[in-house]
């Protein structure tokens, strides 16, 4: 399912004109990245959670040629679903 899918399924769903629906996601969207990046985690019960967790540096080795290169520390986005989704999907 992409963006257009979502954006029409939902819009039908809530009965909603598709313009409206589509600032309303955007808006929720644009919200979690902003607490994401002020290091919170984001919550939507019966959904799951999203949080900021940093990878450490670590060294890779490439096994053609057998450099060893070291891999930067960066911050990554994880999410966690909750156990009714996990229930769902099974």
């Amino acid at each position: 399912m992409n963006n257009k899918d979502f954006l029409l399924k939902l819009s039908q769903q809530s009965g909603n004109e598709l313009d409206a629906t589509s600032k309303l996601v955007d808006s929720v969207l644009h919200s979690m990245v902003d607490r994401l990046q002020n290091g919170d985690s984001v919550v939507i019960s019966g959904f799951g959670s999203f949080e900021v967790k940093k990878k450490m540096e670590r060294i890779s080795v490439n096994p053609v040629s057998r450099q060893r290169l070291l891999i930067p520390p960066k911050l990554v986005v994880g999410f966690k679903p909750s156990s009714s989704v996990k229930e769902e999907v099974k």
